[in-house]
């Protein structure tokens, strides 16, 4: 990474474009360039055909510098720094404190480049990227600029191990809104290198970062639990925490529950019984699925007693089966 000065003084971290990065984009950028210039050449020799030789001469020389020194520097003014190559290789050039660059900057490199690049074929381009600290060409010495890399591989995330089973939920109600988000990076990072570091080095480490939990929450580790362990098991308890809240924020609950649900009917009396129990109606929202109440016939009010059947007094039995209640049992 080099260290890139802003106007503001701000640094920033950038990544110089080395040598074979640098190699490719332009080997993209020249056969692009000299694909357009044959083509340019074809038709100017078709179109100059009738034109004497010193016609012919001057608009090839037209044609030269306007294709392969014109075009690379209207490119790289109108893209800010981006050709094909180098969008192709994720580079980009940019001034000495990191801003984007001016018309004045491509020409200063498109100039430079006709006789570091154009002229010796590469050779003084090559060996000013390789003496210099940066990468830079003469181009970028004269101009002012810096080729870096804007695609950088992304870092390989490693997971945090797991504590130790007998520390899960021993730390439900520690009270962590205090803890910095550099002193969680900072414990996470211990936790996926600890291996690889020196046993005497990893613990002092471990114990340093385990003081600084503890200042920030207010509550010792348990007795006789390393630091390391300790560390694990407030990670876990931090991400499962970050779990939950991501599930409730999503909406995403698991919750079980029973209602009851109840109505009142009316029934029919009978001289010398009782009244036929009224069917309950639930609202339409509390009926299970797939339920269908089984609504026992009711006999109009004026018809004779005699066509009613005799119901047995309450609490009395029958021998061919359970009293009578007056409702129907469910298919």
């Amino acid at each position: 990474m080099s260290g890139v000065v802003t106007g503001d003084a701000v640094v920033l971290g950038l990544q110089p474009a080395r040598l074979p990065s640098r190699a490719l984009a332009v080997l993209i950028d020249l056969v692009v360039v000299w694909a357009a210039y044959v083509l340019v050449m074809i038709g100017l020799m078709v179109a100059t055909a009738s034109l004497d030789e010193a016609a012919v001469a001057a608009v090839s020389v037209a044609a030269f510098l306007l294709v392969l020194v014109g075009a690379p520097i209207a490119v790289e003014t109108l893209s800010h720094g981006r050709s094909l190559g180098k969008m192709a290789c994720g580079l980009r050039v940019v001034r000495d404190d990191g801003g984007p660059i001016r018309f004045r900057h491509a020409l200063v490199r498109g100039a430079m480049g006709i006789v570091e690049i154009l002229m010796t074929f590469g050779v003084v381009a090559c060996v000013a990227s390789l003496v210099s600290e940066r990468g830079r060409r003469l181009g970028d010495v004269f101009a002012g600029t810096l080729v870096v890399r804007e695609r950088m591989p992304a870092a390989r995330v490693l997971p945090v191990p797991p504590p130790p089973p007998w520390l899960v939920g021993r730390f439900a109600g520690l009270d962590l809104s205090a803890v910095p988000e550099g002193l969680w990076l900072e414990i996470r990072q211990y936790l996926t290198r600890a291996r690889e570091l020196d046993p005497g080095v990893g613990r002092q480490l471990a114990e340093r970062l385990a003081d600084q939990l503890v200042a920030r929450t207010g509550t010792p580790p348990p007795a006789g639990v390393p630091a390391e362990a300790y560390l694990a098991g407030v990670v876990a308890e931090r991400q499962a925490r970050d779990a939950r809240r991501a599930l409730a924020e999503g909406g995403v609950g698991v919750g079980t529950g029973a209602g009851a649900w109840a109505g009142a009917g009316t029934g029919v009396g009978v001289p010398g019984g009782f009244g036929g129990g009224g069917v309950g109606v639930a609202p339409a929202a509390a009926v299970p699925s797939g339920f269908s109440p089984v609504v026992p016939p009711v006999q109009p009010s004026a018809a004779p007693p005699a066509a009613v059947p005799a119901v047995p007094a309450v609490g009395s039995s029958r021998e061919d089966g359970p009293p009578a209640t007056g409702f129907a049992p469910p298919a």
